[in-house]
């Protein structure tokens, strides 16, 4: 069953093409990986895909629940990881006994402001926030760039129990090594399918 499907979205920045019209479909119980050099289209893609950026051309449907981590922070620095899963949940409607169980998931410290945390614990956020509304899509921005071994290998288990459940992922990534976590891989180059 078909999740989310880009019907030829296009992304151009005035005479910049940085995607071409583009299909993909992200299919009930896989996990897409996004590879190709910087510039290819892979966060042009997948910010499309997640409602995030407008495409030029193109749509996207149906409408399924998406979780989104863009590869910058998603959240506010003045808050602390437990004051920006409270007001994100608020705004995705969802009740706030979520959030003790995502800041123990995720081994977060629930009140420091989020702009003094490390950079692999605000990844860790970033990724907690996308599973609020326990999301049947899952998109994820070079998700492991900032995460250590440990993390990275919780967050393939995330993926996995995603995947395993009925959803669908798509991450972008440059490490060929997570290619292994992938059931399809989709190459972009020069923002084009290749």
């Amino acid at each position: 069953m078909t999740l989310l499907r880009a019907v030829g979205v296009a992304r151009r920045y005035g005479d910049v093409e940085a995607l071409a019209p583009t299909d993909v479909e992200l299919i009930a119980g896989e996990t897409v990986a996004l590879v190709g050099p910087n510039g290819a289209g892979k966060s042009t893609l997948l910010a499309i895909l997640a409602g995030a950026l407008e495409p030029s051309v193109g749509r996207v449907e149906p409408e399924s629940r998406v979780g989104w981590v863009p590869q910058r922070p998603a959240h506010y620095a003045r808050l602390t990881a437990r004051e920006n899963l409270a007001l994100f949940a608020r705004l995705e409607g969802v009740g706030g006994d979520v959030v003790p169980r995502l800041l123990d998931r995720f081994e977060l410290p629930p009140d420091r402001p989020s702009g003094e945390l490390s950079i692999g614990n605000r990844q860790r956020l970033n990724v907690a926030l996308s599973l609020l509304a326990e999301p049947r899509v899952l998109l994820l921005d070079e998700p492991t760039a900032s995460l250590d071994p440990e993390q990275r290998r919780r967050l393939w288990q995330l993926v996995d129990e995603v995947r395993e459940r009925g959803g669908a992922v798509c991450f972008a990534t440059h490490e060929l090594d997570e290619v292994e976590h992938a059931t399809r891989v989709v190459r972009l180059q020069e923002g084009r399918i290749v």
